[in-house]
């Protein structure tokens, strides 16, 4: 048992490492606005957040072994049996399905919650569980774009679909199509909220538009025989090119005007204060103030579209240009470049 329970204690610090990792929802701009601005009407973007963070949590510990080095380690099958049983509960996760157990059983969460939840837990840990083919992912197939910062776009969107502000989006979006869909009756103000939201979700991104690059594709960088404006131009179509199909159901003028100027303020910490990021994990803003600061610009912008008519988008594009060709140049500077 001595051996397993070095594995054991292997994973549980692996484990607490990775949740000091998702701690960085706090510097997120969507957890901020719904903390501080919205508070108790807040409570579905908190559940929202609960259920985009339970896939990375509930995946199987032991995945977190390589498997090449798990099968040298000098374990039996039944120490490896031992290990299939109890991984799980190094898992936070874990301990919370079992807590809400406790909870339906005192009448305080209903079954049908208490039964999600747990699906969800079972789901998230089976499919981490399944084999992968090296070398095939699902965001290999990212559509090409035209002209010549083509693979630089599909290297920039795959880095978006890596995050879950991306998946918070999603769930708002496709909450905002089913509601279209099934003709639920929802005043105009909804739709101009809920579109500034999906934008919001993903304005942490825009303040560490280089987080996910690394000292390696920093170095890259310096390879590229690409001035600094089309390196940022290249992010920027990425996370344009997230928004809008996002916003679809909604209202995507409001969505590109609020992204616009989300990407126009956000080339300033992204540029001059790098801040690594890590995969699966929420984005890092850069900062309350600079966070709220931000949201408020965005709301301003997609109200101005939303309310006054599509040709506010022309100083929000005027604003963007400006500041990608200003940055762009500060970014040829960079000491990292």
């Amino acid at each position: 048992m001595a051996r397993v329970a070095a594995v054991l204690r292997a994973l549980a610090q692996a484990h607490r490492r990775q949740q000091s990792d998702i701690a960085s929802i706090i510097g997120n701009n969507f957890f901020l606005v719904a903390a501080l601005l919205l508070q108790e009407a807040g409570t579905f973007i908190y559940l929202l957040i609960g259920v985009v963070l339970l896939f990375p949590l509930s995946t199987d510990p032991l995945r977190k072994i390589p498997a090449s080095r798990l099968s040298l380690w000098p374990l039996t099958d039944h120490d490896r049996r031992v290990l299939r049983l109890a991984s799980p509960w190094v898992n936070p996760v874990s301990w919370l399905v079992v807590g809400a157990a406790v909870w339906a059983a005192r009448g305080k969460v209903s079954l049908g919650l208490w039964g999600a939840f747990a699906g969800l837990f079972v789901l998230t840990f089976v499919l981490s569980d399944l084999p992968i083919s090296p070398g095939r992912t699902i965001w290999l197939h990212v559509p090409p774009f035209p002209g010549r910062w083509n693979q630089l776009i599909r290297k920039n969107l795959r880095e978006i679909l890596s995050t879950l502000d991306f998946y918070c989006a999603l769930l708002l979006s496709l909450s905002a199509l089913a509601w279209r869909l099934f003709g639920v009756a929802l005043p105009d103000e909804a739709f101009f909220a809920l579109t500034i939201l999906i934008v919001l979700a993903l304005s942490s991104y825009s303040q560490c538009l280089f987080g996910l690059d690394g000292p390696g594709g920093m170095a890259r960088y310096r390879l590229l025989p690409l001035r600094g404006w089309e390196i940022l131009l290249a992010k920027d179509i990425a996370l344009l090119a997230a928004v809008i199909p996002l916003t679809l159901p909604l209202s995507p003028l409001t969505g590109i005007a609020a992204a616009l100027i989300a990407l126009s303020a956000g080339h300033q910490p992204s540029v001059e204060n790098f801040r690594p990021q890590h995969r699966w994990r929420f984005s890092t803003g850069a900062g309350v103030v600079t966070g709220l600061l931000h949201a408020a610009a965005m709301a301003m912008a997609g109200s101005a579209v939303y309310f006054k008519g599509a040709w506010i988008l022309i100083p929000c594009v005027g604003a963007w240009l400006g500041s990608v060709w200003y940055y762009g140049r500060v970014f040829e500077r960079s000491p990292d470049l």
